[in-house]
This record gives C-alpha cells, structure tokens and sequence, in this order.
C-alpha cells in the first residue's frame, strides 16, 4: 500500500503544477512582455520622442 500511495503522489505532482514550474513560466511570461515592450518602442520610437519633447517643452515654457 505505501508503495502504491508514493506512485500516486508522483502521479500527482507530474500532473499538476509545481513551484518548480510556476518560476520558470513567470520567467518566460516577463520575457515575452519585455520583448513586446521593447517591440513598441522600436515600432513608435519617433512618436514617443515627439510627445515627449512637446512635453518636456510645454513644461519648461510654463516656469
């Protein structure tokens, strides 16, 4: 019986997610966001330099 009730818990834990598990997708998951962050970047770079710099000049031309 004991051996029996380890193959199950083994059954188990291969079945359902572990810690193990979870570290290495969260991992993937921060990968993928950072690449699509860098991706949109790239992709409107020119339209972030131009609403940043409008910015930072209604900014200045205020004080």
């Amino acid at each position: 019986m004991e051996k029996l009730k380890g193959s199950i818990t083994e059954i188990i834990m291969r079945i359902l997610p572990g810690e193990e598990r979870s570290g290495g997708m969260e991992l993937v998951q921060v990968a993928i966001l950072v690449a699509i962050a860098i991706a949109l970047g790239l992709i409107f770079r020119s339209e972030i330099t131009s609403f940043v710099n409008k910015t930072f000049d209604s900014l200045n031309n205020g004080f």
